[in-house]
Formats: C-alpha cells, structure tokens, sequence
C-alpha cells in the first residue's frame, strides 16, 4: 500500500506522458518519407514534438536544429517527472542525470581535441544544467584545450576522475571517454544502495547491472571482431561489476580465440538462456531488444515503484535516437526497409 501511494502521482503522470510517445506504425511511415524536412513535418503535424518543431523557422528546419529540439523534449520530459517526484525518487533522479552529465562532458572533449573552428552550441541545454546540475556550461564553454576542460570541471564529481588522465601520455577521446564510463557506473553502482531500498533497489540494479552486463559483452565482441585486440587490453575496457555474468564467464569471452569460440561462450549465458540471441540482428540490436524487453517486464511487473520512471525515461531516450538514426538514413538515401532495420522496426 505505501509504494502505491508513494507512487500513484508518478505512474499517472506517466501514463499520459507514454500515451504520446511514438507507436511502431508511426516510424514505418518516417521511414518512407523522403526528407529531414518532411520528417519534421510530419512530427509537427503527427507527433507531441509539434510544439517544440514550431518554435524553428522554414530555414533551421535540417538535422541539427531537429535533435536539439529532441533533446530539449528529453529535458522537459525529466523536469516534469521531478516536479512530480517527492524526495527519495528526486535523489534516484539524480543518479539519471548523471548519464546527461556523461553525454555533455563526452561532447566538450570532441569539441576541444578535435579543434572544431565554431567550437560550442550548447544554450540549448543550459537551462536545464542550470537548474538541475553540477556543471556550468558557463565554464565549458570557455575550454580550449583538455586541461582546460578538465579545471572547468573543479568542484564537479567528475574532477578526479579525469584529472588523472593529465599527465599520462598519448591520451585519445577515447581514453576521456572510457574512463568517464567506467566512473559513471561504478559511482552509481555504489550510490543507487544508498539512495533505493527494497524493491526499487532490487529494480534498478537488476536493470543497471544488466545493462553493464551487456555493454560488457558488447565490448568484448567489438574488442575481437574489429580490433584483434588481446585479452589483456579487453580487460581494461571492461566495467569491473558482474552481474549475472560471472567471472569465470567473462574470462571465458575474453579469453576465446575466435568468433565462434567466444559466441559459444555466450551462448552458455544467462542472457542467452532468457533472451533470443539467435535472431538474424546485430551484438547492438541485441543489446538495445535486451535492454527493452527487461525494462518494460520490470515496469509491467511493479507499476508502482521506481520502475515507472526508469523505464519512461528509457523509452523516450530509445524515441529519441530512432528519430535520430531515421533522419540519418533518410538524409543518406536509404531505402525505407534499411531504415528500418536500422531503428529496429518492421515493413508493413
């Protein structure tokens, strides 16, 4: 009864926020369009995008004005749930935004290693980071170099972290952003036991530690496929937190001298026991088909728990980069069924 009211306000906010996110009919129809233009079109006329799409004129209507939009809908959507949320679902979403904080910091080292001439366009989101975050923009934005990034970040969780990075050498993006991972899901590995209890703790760590699962598998099958890398340098990659994979089973992947070698391994997973890994779909596809299976089980399982929220915001996140993903394919001249095999859809 206490997680029932503890959690109506939330769930019947929910509902009416799904109730207008996209259906899979909706995305068939994208597919066959044959613009960014008509897609935003069709968004404005179709879709609970319209309101934010009105706000770009005839000639910011292109890919880059359309995902900050997106974004922005991300944004808002999260501020309404906090507003709905009293204090212990408030300190979980916390934990949430840590994976925008991720995104945005992840942006700013592309910006600055990479020596982009017109370097920031982030107003967009300093409202919301404003409001919610640990991070100045501000700060951010006056960046030019990785040092200077790093400073901008004093005060900020993130600081130490990447302020061990300084004086190594021959340090990538790469190094930047997998050290950011890794912080990112050990810190909230440890944290979601301090801010959850009970149910809601057993609910997020049965979908964070699957998701670290997966992401490790992943990992471990780019690691072989693309790069050849050895198992020493896999290692490194890999978030150090097991969940349902053991560590006999991940030194079983890593260690596999082939492809077939290491798809046997998996095989012999949980994952592979309680999912469908032998579809005609990609190590992503199957990752991303995993992840949104468990998350709408969960919330179908215990509506009136965290599980509402975390998977609300899961599925938006997921809209978001269909969309994305769609203009692409469609800016590229993709057939309709590419682009759906692309955003996990179907022809009809």
């Amino acid at each position: 009864m206490g997680n029932l009211l503890e959690y109506s306000g939330i769930v019947t906010k929910v509902r009416a926020m799904e109730a207008k996110l996209l259906k899979p009919e909706q995305f068939v129809e994208i597919a066959n369009l044959g613009s960014v233009p008509e897609i935003a079109d069709y968004l404005k006329k179709n879709t609970a995008y319209a309101d934010a799409l009105d706000t770009l004129t005839e000639d910011q209507i292109h890919r880059g004005n359309i995902e900050k939009v997106l974004t922005q809908s991300l944004y808002h959507d999260y501020t309404k749930l906090y507003r709905f949320c009293g204090q212990k679902q408030r300190q979980f979403m916390k934990l949430i935004l840590k994976s925008y904080e991720i995104d945005l910091i992840n942006y700013c080292l592309r910006i600055v290693i990479n020596h982009y001439k017109q370097p920031f366009d982030l107003n967009y989101k300093r409202g919301f980071f404003d409001r919610y975050s640990q991070i100045s923009i501000e700060k951010l934005i006056t960046s030019r170099t990785t040092d200077e990034l790093v400073e901008n970040l004093k005060g900020t969780e993130y600081y130490a972290p990447l302020r061990k990075l300084k004086d190594s050498q021959d340090i990538t993006l790469y190094d930047y952003n997998l050290t950011l991972d890794l912080y990112y899901f050990t810190s909230t590995w440890k944290e979601q036991k301090k801010v959850l209890k009970n149910a809601d703790l057993e609910l997020f760590m049965r979908d964070r530690g699957s998701k670290i699962d997966l992401l490790n598998l992943q990992w471990i099958y780019r690691a072989k496929k693309y790069y050849n890398m050895k198992p020493a340098d896999i290692y490194l990659l890999l978030i150090p937190i097991h969940y349902k994979l053991s560590t006999d089973q991940v030194k079983e992947m890593v260690d596999a001298p082939g492809l077939e070698e290491f798809e046997n391994a998996v095989a012999r997973t949980y994952y592979a026991r309680h999912y469908n890994f032998h579809q005609d779909l990609t190590i992503e596809q199957m990752y991303a088909d995993c992840l949104h299976h468990l998350y709408t089980i969960d919330r179908r399982r215990n509506p009136y728990s965290i599980a509402a929220i975390n998977t609300y915001l899961f599925l938006k996140e997921e809209e978001i980069n269909k969309l994305t993903t769609a203009m692409e394919c469609v800016r590229y001249g993709l057939t309709p069924g590419e682009t759906l095999a692309y955003v996990g859809g179907k022809t009809q």
